[in-house]
This record gives C-alpha cells, sequence and structure tokens, in this order.
C-alpha cells in the first residue's frame, strides 16, 4: 500500500529539477542529447533532427578547437545529428564551465556605437549590455569559426563527417555554465573548400541544434 502511495504522490509531485550547474550529469543522456530535435527549414517546413551517436566525455581541449572557449572548461559532452533526409550532419558540443569569477563594480560611463558591431553578417552578435552582464548571453559565429570539433559515428549519414567537412557552424554562450556549439556539414562527405558558402538549410541546422540544446540545459 505504502508503495502505491509514494509511486502516486510522485506522479503529483515530481521531483525538481536539478540546478543548472548540475544537470550535465544529473541528467540522463537522452535528455541532454534528445533522439529527436525538432526544427524548420528557412521556408517553414518542419525538420526533425536524428541523433546519430553520443561520443564519451572528453577534455575540452580534445573537443573543442582552442578558440572556442574560454578558460575554465572542465569537461566537454558531444552528439551528432542528421537531418531527417540525412543530407546534413552538425556535431553539438556542450562546454561545462566552472562559474565565472566576480566581477569588480563598474563605473558608469557612456554607452558608444561601434559602427558595424551587432549587425547581422558581421560575424558575431550579442545580446546583453555591459549594464546587465548577469543576464545571460548568446553569441552567434558563422562561416567556419573555431567552434567543437565534428564526431562520426559509423554505419550511418555521420560516417563521413569529420574536420575537412566541418562547413558552418554556431556558439551559443551565456553566464549560466554552458556553452553550446555546432559543427555542421553535409553528410555524403563533401569536403569544404575555401570560398564556399553554406546553404541556408545548413546554417539553420547549425543555429536550431545548437539553441535547442542551450535552452533545454538552461531554461
Amino acid at each position: 500500500m505504502s508503495v502505491v502511495l509514494l509511486s502516486i504522490l510522485s506522479m503529483l509531485w515530481p521531483p525538481p529539477d536539478p540546478p543548472v550547474s548540475e544537470r550535465w550529469h544529473a541528467w540522463p543522456v537522452s535528455r541532454v542529447f534528445p533522439q529527436f530535435v525538432h526544427g524548420a527549414s528557412p521556408s517553414g517546413a518542419r525538420i526533425t533532427y536524428v541523433l546519430a551517436g553520443v561520443a564519451p566525455e572528453a577534455p575540452c581541449r580534445t573537443a573543442f578547437q582552442p578558440a572556442a572557449v574560454r578558460r575554465g572548461c572542465r569537461v566537454a559532452l558531444r552528439a551528432t545529428y542528421a537531418d531527417s533526409t540525412q543530407t546534413f550532419v552538425a556535431t553539438v558540443g556542450v562546454a561545462v564551465l566552472d562559474p565565472p569569477e566576480p566581477e569588480a563594480p563598474e563605473r558608469e560611463t557612456p554607452v558608444i556605437d561601434t559602427p558595424g558591431s551587432g549587425v547581422p553578417g558581421s560575424g558575431t552578435s550579442r545580446s546583453g549590455t555591459s549594464g546587465s552582464r548577469r543576464s545571460a548571453r548568446a553569441s552567434y559565429r558563422t562561416g567556419r569559426p573555431p567552434t567543437v570539433r565534428p564526431v562520426a559515428f559509423p554505419g550511418g549519414p555521420a560516417e563521413r563527417f569529420g574536420r575537412r567537412q566541418y562547413v558552418t557552424g554556431v556558439v551559443i554562450e551565456g553566464q549560466d555554465h554552458y556553452l553550446v556549439a555546432t559543427a555542421a556539414g553535409y553528410a555524403d562527405g563533401r569536403p569544404y573548400r575555401r570560398g564556399d558558402r553554406a546553404m541556408p538549410r545548413l546554417r539553420a541546422t547549425a543555429r536550431q541544434l545548437a539553441t535547442a540544446l542551450h535552452r533545454a540545459l538552461t531554461r
């Protein structure tokens, strides 16, 4: 009887989620990297990204390109996804970060607009201002920036995905213990060549996967 009562109570009042900083190891792998992530193409068509595989935990310097993460990265988690048409693949990397050191109080200073800063296409955009450093910030970098190192998985659409196949990527970082980065390319193994421009759908793959997994860890 007591077992039944405990089961009912656990359904009515499920245990609270662990603190954001602990979710990367308190949650099951299937929650950090779900089997399916839903998105949309630039035209609005629905897309499903399917998990191809999850890599073992790795040191940050092994999983990320050196310029992708700041000091204080503790460990890296990686998984690779393919879109439902098996045309595009993307590795998603989660860098688990130590809390930033407290900053010295800031003096009020005039805000100076720098031409080109935060303009789409300039390479980097940030949300947030110097007066709200505690709020989460997102940094989106596209083109071929330093991001996570791709991980291939044999026997599927991601088996030929590696460093040479990386075409475009996104990095999302907030003051919430995690940096999430994606490296996306084509499933047919075509290598990147200098000057190649990524298709809008490939850019959307990189952005949507990074955004969805970062949001799931931190919201």
